[in-house]
């Protein structure tokens, strides 16, 4: 009698170790499948943020207080009668009226 007891046993044990076993594999499938999700999530929302960054950027420097000043361009001065006056300009311009000095003549 003492042998069929001990058969019992055993099972009751191997039938606890297979339930164990099972247990841990899930528990172990489980933790990859949310490291591999928790690690998607973190990628996107990295990627977004990233790009949020970018743009916020490029908003900033086009449309906000980092924009370049305006230069303003010049324009002729005008005279208060509305039509443009010419102003003296930078170098002289030739005539092509004789002057009072002769040229020199090239001599052979």
């Amino acid at each position: 009698m003492a042998a069929g007891r001990g058969k019992g046993r055993d099972t009751a044990q191997e039938r606890e170790r297979a339930r164990l076993y099972e247990a841990r594999r899930r528990f172990h499938a489980s933790v990859i499948q949310r490291r591999r999700r928790d690690n998607l999530i973190a990628g996107v929302a990295g990627g977004l943020l990233i790009a949020a960054l970018l743009g916020a950027q490029v908003a900033y420097y086009t449309l906000g207080p980092g924009m370049p000043e305006p230069e303003p361009t010049p324009t002729a001065p005008t005279s208060p009668s509305g039509t443009p006056t010419p102003g003296p300009s930078g170098s002289p311009t030739p005539s092509a009226s004789p002057s009072g000095s002769p040229t020199p003549s090239p001599t052979p």
